[in-house]
């Protein structure tokens, strides 16, 4: 599942000059997350490249003004300016070749200019494209942002995960999602957001759904996370194995390629959830910083209990 891009959403996103095409021309689709910088169509070679967006640099435009005469121009701007390329961007706010531009105003084919140079050009480009492309897997879950870092909460259904969440907006903290995630990979990371639907929603078993933007105010809530560990709630069972000092820290669960860290929480009458992952959270900073404090404490054992061996 991807979501659609149409040329109107990247024209509204970055604020091009657009020089021509009317608002009909906007809704043609951007097919790829890449661009085409026309070396061999402006040489005669025409290699199909449906759906994407052509970006004209300074070399296209000096290679257009100094070395093609009309008809060059007039065959490579019809293959450039068909059905199946959504728009074309020049970069550097250069001015468009005539040719081109009387051709597009005929044809209702958008072109459009930036200030920026064509290496920065492409780059926002292709970041926001890959956005729109990446492949989107629904997660039951909620995701959080707890002290700034993106908290999948997972757990069987019932286990509390929503209350948990309540709790800790309430102690500050923000949501992103209830009950069901969307997530997708971009630049080598791992990004949430909720359904357009249960955007602000949090759903409370017995309640009502409540909107934690109406309840708590538009600080309690955000649009986007990365998600940068994962908490698993696990109902207590004095059989599991559950690590009790965090000595084993090689657990983690991949998603999309992407290696996360995971902790697996008990959950048991008594216990304050929230608060413990307020302090998973905080650990997991301090071992990014390489603080340790389980392996720091095993340290301290192993030392004691070498001393006893000696003394005895």
């Amino acid at each position: 599942m991807r979501k659609k891009v149409l040329v109107k959403d990247v024209y509204n996103y970055f604020g091009y000059r657009r020089i021509s095409g009317d608002d009909s021309s906007l809704d043609r689709e951007v097919l790829e997350a890449d661009v085409i910088r026309p070396g061999l169509e402006l040489t005669g070679y025409f290699e199909n490249s449906p759906g994407r967006i052509v970006v004209l640099g300074s070399k296209e435009i000096n290679f257009i003004n100094r070395m093609m005469d009309y008809d060059l121009q007039y065959r490579a701007f019809d293959f450039l300016t068909r059905e199946e390329i959504p728009m074309i961007l020049i970069s550097k706010d250069q001015p468009c070749p005539e040719v081109l531009l009387n051709m597009a105003r005929e044809k209702n084919f958008p072109i459009f200019t930036s200030y920026a140079h064509t290496v920065s050009l492409i780059v926002e480009l292709l970041n926001y494209l890959e956005d729109f492309f990446a492949e989107i897997e629904s997660v039951h879950g909620v995701l959080m942002q707890v002290y700034g870092r993106g908290v999948l909460i997972t757990g069987e259904s019932g286990i509390g995960k929503s209350e948990i969440a309540l709790e800790l907006i309430k102690k500050g903290h923000i949501l992103v999602a209830d009950d069901l995630v969307d997530i997708h990979r971009a630049h080598n990371r791992l990004y949430g957001e909720a359904p357009e639907l249960l955007k602000n929603m949090l759903e409370l078993r017995g309640v009502d759904v409540i909107n934690v933007v109406d309840m708590f105010g538009v600080m309690a809530s955000t649009d986007r996370s990365a998600i940068e560990c994962i908490v698993e709630l696990k109902r207590w069972d004095q059989d599991n194995d559950f690590d009790r000092l965090g000595l084993n820290n090689s657990r983690v669960e991949t998603m999309f390629g992407i290696d996360l860290p995971k902790m697996v929480i008990p959950v048991r009458e008594g216990r304050s959830i929230a608060a413990i992952i307020e302090a998973t959270v905080t650990n997991i900073i301090l071992r990014q910083k390489g603080i340790n404090s389980s392996e720091a404490f095993g340290e301290k054992v192993t030392n004691l209990i070498r001393k006893n061996e000696e003394e005895n």
